[in-house]
């Protein structure tokens, strides 16, 4: 019996030629994150642990992204905790304000993850990366902290779920749509401490960009990761910006899947998740009409240069509707320069938004966006929880950024093609 990408990568992490599902192992990291509500509570444990270094100074990266610029006294001292460790340990990818990202829109494109890697960080978005062809999953603040002193971590080996798309995306079609309608046919525990493996033709054809989303959001469906295997398009994305060597992995033909699903993608619409649960997915035309006061593109799931152009496409030309406020956030310093250097910024002002610096913000009722009691947003974030970006008596719904953008348009959630 062979073995999946997920299952492969994991036996070469463990020092072994093979894995099965269920079993325990003992696995080098590739890299270990930390952010700014995460990383200090490591830091504590790292500290109570006596060593006097990490195991490798380019291995262990700090992002500061929750909430910076920090918005208050707590805040502040959260990253100061931060910037202390990385100064006193001489951290080298500590990313300050100014020179950072979100940090799952940041690692990709500074080349510190690539195919084949096996990557911890204590955020369960962290599955991001499986969008290169790496292994990535989210751990507790004291598992990141055991990882910064040994470079190693314990994991129990997933079973593997294949989703397979086929068929020509339509327009307005984009991968946060497939991975929203994968999980409304599955549930929010339909990957419970699984694999979740894309492929297919659809896929295939996906931008780097496109497959960073869907594996970001694998978690929401309860997985352990979420993984594309690499091709051309990974390769071209990769070469020239990986920080490290990469290794390409792929399943073999005979590898064994607790359970295989089909989809064909040709006659999907934008989708739309309502509250307050991602699994609660309706068609963008069934979803239509209600009625908002805040829409917001970007977060790690969707502040990449692919995001910020289809919002502008919707946008050009267009001023948000008088009752909503529309705040934009790209995910990396890098996106936004990319961004005004393109001109979407002058079209996402002359439309009426707001421009952020890099910050996950509103995405986890931050700051930067939070709601009061009774408003609805749209989101092109990755949750919609009770109270997720603001008051418990608000609500969140999640789509893609041309709906994001036709909904701060019109002032109720909308289609793309109503407004173009």
């Amino acid at each position: 019996m062979g073995m999946t990408i997920t299952e492969k990568i994991l036996a070469a992490h463990a020092g072994r030629e093979k894995v099965e599902p269920g079993e325990l192992v003992n696995v080098r990291v590739d890299l270990a994150l930390g952010n700014d509500i995460t990383a200090p509570v490591a830091i504590r444990e790292f500290e109570r642990i006596g060593v006097d270094r990490v195991f490798d100074r380019d291995r262990v990266v700090l992002v500061p992204d929750h909430f910076v610029p920090n918005k208050d006294i707590k805040s502040a001292e959260q990253a100061k905790i931060m910037r202390e460790f990385a100064r006193k340990y001489e951290i080298t990818y500590y990313f300050e304000v100014g020179r950072m990202g979100i940090e799952h829109c940041l690692l990709p494109e500074q080349g510190l993850v690539g195919p084949g890697d096996l990557v911890i960080g204590a955020d369960s978005h962290t599955c991001t990366y499986g969008g290169l062809g790496a292994f990535s999953t989210g751990v507790g603040s004291t598992d990141l902290a055991a990882a910064m002193a040994l470079g190693e971590t314990w994991l129990k080996v997933p079973e593997s779920l294949k989703f397979v798309y086929h068929g020509e995306m339509p327009e307005w079609v984009t991968g946060k749509d497939l991975i929203l309608y994968t999980i409304g046919k599955i549930g929010v525990d339909g990957a419970l401490y699984m694999a979740m493996e894309f492929t297919g033709p659809a896929v295939e054809k996906m931008s780097v960009d496109g497959r960073l989303t869907m594996a970001n959001m694998a978690v929401e469906a309860g997985a352990k990761n979420g993984i594309v295997p690499p091709d051309e398009v990974t390769r071209r994305y990769v070469e020239g910006r990986a920080k490290r060597p990469f290794t390409f992995y792929a399943s073999d033909p005979d590898a064994r899947y607790a359970r295989e699903y089909e989809f064909d993608v040709s006659k999907m619409e934008p989708a739309v998740a309502l509250p307050h649960l991602p699994e609660n997915v309706k068609p963008v035309s069934e979803a239509a009409g209600v009625g908002i006061d805040q829409a917001v593109i970007g977060s790690c799931t969707n502040g990449r240069m692919d995001d910020l152009r289809e919002a502008a496409r919707v946008l050009k030309g267009r001023r948000v509707n008088g009752s909503v406020r529309l705040i934009i956030i790209p995910g990396t310093q890098e996106i936004y320069r990319q961004a005004m250097r393109e001109g979407l910024f002058e079209i996402f002002l002359e439309a009426g938004a707001a421009i952020s610096t890099p910050t996950c913000g509103p995405c986890l009722g931050g700051y930067m966006g939070i709601l009061a009691e009774g408003e609805r947003a749209i989101a092109t974030t990755n949750r919609n929880f009770v109270g997720r970006m603001g008051h418990p008596g608000s609500e969140v719904y999640l789509s893609n950024p041309a709906v994001a953008a036709a909904s701060a348009v019109l002032g109720r959630i909308a289609a793309p093609w109503e407004v173009i």
